[in-house]
């Protein structure tokens, strides 16, 4: 859902088949027949904890075996858990670090050899949280700050290889984020198709020219 299916829908719009993931193989089959209607047979969904290094290796083979390679790799998923340092839980914290930057250490870690062989694009969906920090934001902010970081860094160690690499960092966004029920009140938000063209339009850079790192804002949001 949100960004990630933003993203996915954009693809094949653009003739480009995708591997969705998700901790629920229901829920993975259900957005990929979704998005088969679109254009059939170009969606297919992969149960994959980013926790795991052992399910980001399987679920890159598996789009290996089915399709022979892989040419992008977009890593999305995310979690945010808001408090107080002192109200912050261990498990909180941990499961934010966990997924949100330890989890795309996976889902490079198992992408690199394919996309090497395939000259290919890594993009993580960082925040702007990533350069901007608050109040009852330990965990998020570190989380995104560390991505921001990785994915920069991971760009110098790759770029040799012919591996592509960027970061986006979208302020507010009208998904589902922590239980949000997207409305008609979120209009002034980016939206996650803004998000999939953004995408579209780094793949299609020229090769020579690589913006490592975008931030990207509502453009007209509400006055406070």
């Amino acid at each position: 859902m949100g960004i990630g299916y933003g993203v996915a829908e954009a693809l094949i719009k653009q003739g480009i088949k995708v591997a969705i993931t998700s901790r629920s193989q229901d829920n993975a089959d259900k957005a990929a027949a979704s998005l088969n209607n679109i254009k059939a047979d170009y969606a297919m969904g992969i149960a994959a904890d980013v926790r795991s290094l052992t399910a980001q290796e399987k679920a890159v083979a598996e789009v290996v075996e089915k399709w022979g390679r892989l040419d992008y790799l977009i890593a999305n998923a995310g979690v945010g858990h808001f408090a107080k340092i002192q109200d912050m839980t261990d498990k909180d914290w941990h499961e934010t670090i966990d997924i949100n930057l330890t989890g795309v250490f996976h889902s490079a870690k198992a992408s690199l050899d394919a996309l090497k062989k395939s000259q290919g694009y890594f993009i993580s969906i960082a925040s702007l949280a990533g350069t901007n920090f608050f109040a009852q934001g330990a965990a998020y902010n570190a989380s995104k700050f560390g991505l921001v970081g990785f994915t920069q860094a991971m760009m110098l160690d790759v770029r040799d290889d012919g591996i592509k690499v960027s970061t986006i960092m979208p302020g507010s966004v009208a998904t589902h984020f922590n239980d949000h029920e997207p409305s008609e009140k979120d209009a002034w938000k980016i939206q996650p198709e803004d998000i999939g063209q953004i995408v579209v339009d780094l793949i299609k850079m020229p090769a020579r020219t690589l913006p490592s790192k975008v931030e990207v804002r509502p453009s007209m949001p509400p006055g406070k």
